[in-house]
């Protein structure tokens, strides 16, 4: 059973700041060899959200959300990742379906956007139908990302 939090960065304890930022380490930088600075700045600023999967004691699903202040920029989900230990129980699903959720209860006036990693295409051929499903549309060609080839999604505001 996983337990999930959807925290403001502000309810982060020490432990919980050093699990995310060690899974993300883990996966991006070590499993993905690809160096890159993850401790951007943009982890402990604004309204941004951290979503949190614990399997037992283990972070085994994350994601985390940047608002900016300027309320015509959409909301990015980003650093959306499964540990290796939990892939294939559908986590991805449920983690997109919660940064969804919380970013419509809280901002449903702003569009959403996240980069895809473009090379995923190619393991799984429905990465487009992935994002669909939770309302995403490619949006940008393939870019280069920290070395990695993206696609830019993005999903339409809510209407009132």
């Amino acid at each position: 059973m996983i337990r999930w939090q959807d925290l403001h960065h502000s309810e982060l304890t020490v432990p919980a700041l050093y699990a995310l930022l060690k899974l993300r380490c883990e996966v991006f930088v070590v499993e993905q060899t690809c160096p890159y600075l993850d401790v951007d700045g943009d982890d402990l600023i604004g309204e941004n959200r951290h979503l949190l999967g614990w399997k037992d004691d283990r972070l085994v699903a994350y994601a985390r959300i940047l608002v900016s202040e300027d309320e015509i920029e959409p909301v990015v989900i980003g650093r959306v990742i499964v540990s290796a230990e939990a892939r294939g129980e559908r986590l991805g699903h449920q983690l997109m379906t919660r940064c969804v959720a919380s970013s419509l209860q809280r901002w449903p006036q702003r569009a959403l956007y996240l980069g895809a990693q473009a090379h995923l295409r190619e393991f799984y051929a429905h990465l487009r139908e992935f994002y669909a499903q939770f309302g995403f549309v490619t949006v940008t060609d393939v870019y280069d990302e920290d070395g990695i080839p993206h696609v830019g999604m993005a999903r339409e505001a809510a209407r009132a």
